[in-house]
């Protein structure tokens, strides 16, 4: 038993420092020849542009959904004016950027994963190494370069749609003026909800297209092991999404003087 545990946290290590490794590599290559830059634009286009109807689609009803629920409770105690306000800093700082980072884990992540990992299966992978092409600058580096411009933007229309949404709901359902409920979200550009909104993009992109990457890189097994590293990215994706959330809010609080 103990050897076996042995075995088990040295592989998780050495997992571990792989993915290090390959993350800072794919990185660094951002500013290393040669720029791939058709494949970054393939990669804009897919993640973000391909995206785009189904970000804003859930974000729409996420937005109404808000808005239903708080314009509800806050007329039980008179308080419906904020109503805009609350939504809005719900949707900015927490659920925006989560939520687009969800969606994008499990249509943009989860597809870097199943494509690396069938050229993985069909040795692609070696055939750039035989004509001298590092693999992680033409293949790691865009991706992780079109996660850090597109999940942005993506949270952006999603954060915008949402608001909209809100307001429908809060007018046509709570029979709430529209300029009382824009006249509320004055409040989001503080920087205390600002800040996390435009933080937290920026990190998911990385955190996702870079547990992607090494999920898919590391296929073994035929389909079998192919569906295992795409479901893979998605969970740990997923995973380390939720905690950084906790983190990066907690840290940026505490900087910005809102918390002990």
């Amino acid at each position: 038993m103990s050897n076996q545990l042995f075995e088990t946290t040295k592989s998780r290590i050495a997992d571990l420092q792989s993915f290090y490794f390959l993350s800072i590599r794919g990185i660094t290559g951002i500013f290393r020849r040669p720029f791939y830059f058709d494949d970054f634009v393939e990669q804009m286009s897919y993640s973000g542009a391909g995206s785009v109807v189904i970000v804003a689609l859930v974000s729409l009803f996420i937005g109404m959904a808000l808005s239903l629920q708080i314009s509800a409770e806050f007329a039980v105690l008179g308080l419906q004016m904020y109503t805009g306000q609350v939504v809005g800093i719900s949707i900015i700082s927490e659920v925006g950027p989560v939520t687009i980072g969800l969606i994008y884990a499990g249509r943009s992540g989860s597809g870097m994963a199943s494509e690396l990992g069938s050229m993985i299966l069909r040795n692609q992978i070696d055939t750039f190494r035989v004509f001298g092409v590092d693999p992680i600058k033409k293949l790691v580096t865009p991706r992780i370069l079109g996660s850090l411009v597109m999940l942005p933007c993506l949270t952006v229309i999603g954060d915008f749609v949402s608001m909209l949404g809100g307001a429908y709901v809060s007018a046509a359902v709570a029979n709430q003026s529209l300029t009382v409920y824009w006249n509320a979200v004055h409040v989001l550009f503080q920087a205390r909800y600002v800040v996390p909104g435009l933080v937290k993009p920026f990190l998911f992109g990385l955190i996702i297209s870079c547990v992607s990457c090494y999920s898919g890189l590391k296929t073994r097994g035929g389909a079998v092991g192919l569906k295992s590293s795409t479901t893979r990215a998605f969970v740990i994706s997923t995973i380390f999404i939720i905690i950084s959330d906790f983190v990066v809010t907690r840290i940026i609080l505490v900087f910005l003087g809102y918390g002990s």
